[in-house]
C-alpha cells in the first residue's frame, strides 16, 4: 500500500523571520519547501491550512456563479450586463490569488514576498471591478452623468495603481531602492551562506559580538535546530562549513526590508493601502445609505449593501488587530486566527456586495438604459488593461529588487 509522508512542521523559532506571523507559534512549513511539499500542505493540518481552504473553496464558488450567468446572457448583445460580468470575474481571481499566495509562500523568502504582491495585485483587480459595477449600476439617481461619475472609474484606475505600489513598498521599504545599487562581495556571499551552518552559535560581528543577526538573512534560532535535524534534505553537521565573520560595517549596508524593522508601520501603510481605494469605491454606496434614506427602489438593496460594509469593516479589523491570538499566542495557530477570520468576513463581504449589485442591476434597468450613458467595451477594457499593466510593472519591480538583494543558500529544498 502507498503510504503519503506529509512535510515536517517547525516552530516560530526554528523559521527564518520573515515567515514569523503574530502571536502564530506552531504549525510553520520549511522555509524552503517544494512546490510539492507546499500542495500537500492543503492536506496536512499546519497554520496555512484554513487561510488557504477559506478562499480556494469561495474560488469554486464565485467561478460557478459567474459560468451560470455567462450561460444565460447573450454576452454578446447584452452589453448592460457587461460590467457585472467584469466585476464577477476579478471577484473569482482575488481567492484564486489569495489561496495560491497562501499554499506557495514558504518555498523561499523571495518566493513569500513575490506571491502576497500577486495577491495585492488580485485584491486591486477586484476593487477596480467593484467601482465599474458602482458606476453602471449602484450609483445614486443624482450622480449619473455628472462629473463625478464621469471621473469615478478613472480614478478607482489610479488608485489600484498605486495601492498596489504602496503595499509591496510595505513589506520591503528603502531596500527595493537600495538594492539597485547594492553589489556583495564574495566574502558577503560566503558569510550569508554560512550563516546557517554554525550548528548553534551565535553569529559574530566585529565589534559587538552578541549583536542579533540581520534579521533578512535567517532568524537567531535557525541554525541551531536545522543542522541537527535528521530530516530529510537537511545538512548533516559534517557537511557543516566554517563559521565566518560578518562585520558590524558589512551588516549596516545591507538593505534592510521594512517588514522586519517596523512591523507596526508596514501593518499602517498596507491597511491604508487598501482602505483608501475601498473608500473611494464606496462613495455612491455611503452617499445612498446616509443620505438617501427614501429614495425608492434603491432601498431594496440597501440592506446588502449596509450587511456589506459592515462586514468589510470587521474583516479590516481582523486584518489589523491580530486578534485573538495576539492575547493568546499559541492557541489558535491552526483553528480561529485573525487571518482565517478576515478571510472568512471577506468572502462573506463579497457575497453580500454580489446580491447587492445584481439587485440593482435588476431594479434599476430600465431606469439607467433610460438616463445614463453606459459604459462601452472600449472604456471598461481600457480601465482592467491599464490596471494591469501598471500593477504588473510595479510587481514586478519590487520582485526584481528582490533579486538584487543576496539570499543565502538555507538548504536543499524539502521534497
Amino acid at each position: 500500500m502507498l503510504s503519503l509522508k506529509l512535510p515536517r512542521l517547525f516552530r516560530i523559532d526554528q523559521v527564518p523571520q520573515v515567515f514569523h506571523e503574530q502571536g502564530i507559534l506552531f504549525g510553520y512549513r520549511h522555509p524552503q519547501s517544494s512546490a510539492t511539499a507546499c500542495v500537500l500542505s492543503l492536506f496536512q493540518m499546519t497554520n496555512e491550512t484554513l487561510n488557504i481552504w477559506t478562499h480556494l473553496l469561495p474560488f469554486c464558488f464565485f467561478t460557478w456563479r459567474f459560468v451560470t450567468a455567462l450561460y444565460v446572457t447573450d454576452i454578446w448583445n447584452d452589453s448592460y450586463s457587461w460590467p457585472l460580468f467584469v466585476y464577477m470575474g476579478t471577484s473569482c481571481v482575488y481567492p484564486l490569488a489569495s489561496s495560491c499566495a497562501h499554499t506557495f509562500n514558504s518555498m523561499s523568502k523571495n518566493a513569500r514576498h513575490i506571491c502576497y504582491f500577486l495577491d495585492y495585485g488580485a485584491v486591486n483587480l477586484f476593487s477596480l471591478g467593484s467601482a465599474i459595477a458602482y458606476s453602471a449600476y449602484s450609483i445614486p439617481n443624482v450622480m449619473v452623468n455628472t462629473t463625478f461619475h464621469d471621473y469615478y472609474v478613472p480614478l478607482a484606475v489610479l488608485n489600484t495603481i498605486i495601492s498596489t505600489g504602496l503595499s509591496c513598498y510595505s513589506r520591503l521599504g528603502f531596500a527595493a531602492g537600495e538594492a539597485g545599487s547594492f553589489a556583495p562581495g564574495k566574502a558577503l556571499y560566503q558569510a550569508g551562506r554560512n550563516v546557517v551552518s554554525s550548528h548553534g552559535k551565535s553569529m559574530v560581528w566585529g565589534m559587538a559580538p552578541r549583536r542579533p543577526q540581520p534579521a533578512f538573512l535567517l532568524s537567531s534560532s535557525l541554525p541551531s535546530v536545522l543542522p541537527e535535524s535528521p530530516h530529510p534534505g537537511l545538512p548533516a553537521p559534517s557537511q557543516q562549513r566554517p563559521h565566518r565573520i560578518l562585520s558590524r560595517r558589512t551588516y549596516l549596508s545591507l538593505p534592510r526590508f521594512l517588514e522586519i524593522q517596523k512591523p507596526g508601520l508596514c501593518k499602517m501603510l498596507r491597511v491604508l493601502a487598501f482602505a483608501y481605494p475601498y473608500t473611494w469605491d464606496s462613495l455612491p454606496i455611503f452617499y445612498r445609505l446616509f443620505l438617501l434614506s427614501g429614495d425608492g427602489a434603491q432601498n431594496e438593496a440597501a440592506l446588502y449593501h449596509q450587511k456589506h460594509t459592515a462586514m468589510t469593516l470587521l474583516a479590516s479589523f481582523f486584518y489589523s488587530a491580530h486578534l485573538p491570538e495576539r492575547l493568546a499566542p499559541g492557541r489558535f495557530d491552526y483553528i480561529g486566527h485573525s487571518h482565517q477570520l478576515f478571510h472568512v468576513c471577506v468572502i462573506l463581504a463579497t457575497h453580500l456586495q454580489m446580491e447587492a449589485i445584481v439587485l440593482d442591476k435588476t431594479l434599476r434597468r430600465e431606469w439607467l438604459l433610460a438616463n445614463s450613458r453606459p459604459l462601452s467595451f472600449p472604456q471598461i477594457a481600457g480601465a482592467v488593461l491599464l490596471c494591469l499593466i501598471f500593477s504588473l510593472s510595479n510587481i514586478i519591480y519590487f520582485s526584481a529588487a528582490l533579486y538584487r538583494i543576496p539570499e543565502p543558500e538555507l538548504h536543499k529544498k524539502e521534497t
